[in-house]
């Protein structure tokens, strides 16, 4: 057997387990992960795993952190292959028999250990938070204070390091950063502590509302995983049991003993401006300011992250949706500021520049909204290697259009690799750093 670190290994679903590299042999369109080779990092994604009706899968012993604990399927040779194992089978052919081709295969590893990468501190730091925050939940039941402690440890840094910013740009983070509840919890405590600040809020009214953006969902922990992370369409009964997951949340902020602005602002995360959210049917009236920005921000992600089986939008298509179809639901001002903060194609969109050339929208600066920073596709360079092109520095180069992933050619798909979950992070303005950088 290869020992060649791109050798894969045939084992049941049933064995995965966390800490394995994983091999998906479908298109990337056929499944929700980000890439078709990486380590699993959580429960979550091995259920994830599990929902796409596999029997096998392959796994690269030599990347990953466990082995199976039961013997590998038997890899398929001759007469006893099957049609579809070596369809499967065919494309890692070559690379295993033909040592020529062996100066080719860095090339392989280097495109699945993209996120690994230390470029990005903002990746880093996601997953640190998705970890305290899986933490604070398994805590809940047994030790809710220390879990309350854990939130505030996490949302107090997450704050100082916002507020040591002059200016804050909006960063894509491409890693596997998790799919799952996790995963939507930090995303919208990002987003709100950013929407805060831009707002004007200082460190004690945005630490309690990172601590509400973080705990909002808390309560989905209780339900059956279907109900709380469903993949379909919910029947009238299992909507009513995941719309009790604002409730439940709120009883756990009380057993943690979290400040009441905090438990009004996670009862209020569902509720609309316009009378049409949940559980109370609140008017904008009935809304106090971190109930506002969490609903907002909840909803901005759940139109790029759905649940239900609901089709996912683009970041861009997303913001314009909030902006044009669902004004009516959000505060004026609390909207108008989140479309400057986010831009007019936030992190994640996929767009189209004015010399034709495709690209992915990963850093939005709000003192720049309609240039914001973008990697080109371009075959000719690795795209781990791929540099930011800010457009602010590009004097009559721009974005023509934004575009949906099946609107560019599979080459710069592949190659761009847009998020199916678009994580962010925050990280310092590029103008502000180019200032302190000539002082």
């Amino acid at each position: 057997m290869s020992t060649d670190v791109n050798q894969t290994v045939l084992i049941n679903i049933d064995e995965l387990q966390v800490g394995m590299f994983v091999q998906l042999d479908m298109g990337w369109l056929a499944h929700p992960f980000p890439m078709s080779r990486f380590r699993i990092s959580s429960e979550e994604q091995i259920q994830t795993l599990r929902g796409l009706g596999l029997t096998n899968i392959r796994y690269l012993p030599a990347k990953s952190m466990v082995q199976p604990a039961a013997a590998p399927v038997s890899e398929p040779s001759g007469a006893d292959a099957s049609a579809q194992d070596i369809l499967l089978e065919q494309p890692e052919q070559p690379e295993q028999p033909e040592q020529p081709e062996q100066p080719e295969q860095p090339e392989q590893p280097e495109q699945p250990e993209q996120p690994e990468q230390p470029e990005q501190p903002g990746e880093e730091n996601f997953r640190h938070a998705a970890m305290v925050y899986e933490d604070v939940i398994r805590q809940l039941g047994a030790a809710p204070l220390p879990a309350r402690e854990q939130a505030q440890a996490l949302v107090a840094s997450n704050v100082a390091q916002l507020l040591a910013q002059p200016a804050s740009a909006v960063r894509l983070l491409v890693g596997g950063l998790g799919q799952g509840m996790a995963a939507h919890a930090v995303n919208v405590m990002v987003l709100a502590l950013l929407l805060g600040k831009a707002l004007g809020m200082e460190a004690e009214p945005l630490l309690s509302l990172g601590m509400a953006a973080l705990l909002h969902d808390m309560g989905k922990a209780d339900l059956p995983l279907h109900i709380a992370e469903p993949g379909a369409r919910l029947a009238p009964a299992d909507l009513e049991s995941y719309r009790s997951h604002v409730g439940l949340s709120v009883e756990h902020g009380q057993r943690m003993g979290l400040h009441s602005d905090i438990l009004i602002a996670m009862a209020q995360h569902h509720e609309m401006a316009d009378g049409s959210g949940f559980p109370l049917r609140l008017l904008a009236e009935d809304l106090g300011r971190y109930g506002q920005i969490l609903a907002l921000v909840n909803c901005f992600d759940r139109l790029s992250n759905p649940l239900h089986g609901v089709l996912a939008l683009t970041p861009h298509e997303a913001v314009s949706q909030l902006f044009a179809a669902h004004k009516s639901r959000f505060d004026t001002a609390v909207l108008g500021t989140f479309v400057r903060m986010m831009g007019v194609y936030p992190p994640g969109s996929l767009v189209q520049l004015t010399d034709g050339r495709y690209a992915l929208v990963v850093k939005v600066d709000p003192a720049q909204p309609l240039n914001p920073c973008v990697v080109l596709y371009d075959p000719g360079v690795l795209r781990v290697q791929a540099p930011d092109l800010d457009l602010a520095s590009q004097p009559g180069l721009g974005i023509r259009r934004s575009l949906k992933p099946g609107q560019l050619p599979r080459g710069a798909l592949d190659y761009l690799l847009p998020q199916q979950r678009a994580c962010y992070f925050f990280e310092r303005a590029a103008q502000v750093a180019d200032v302190e950088a000539r002082s």
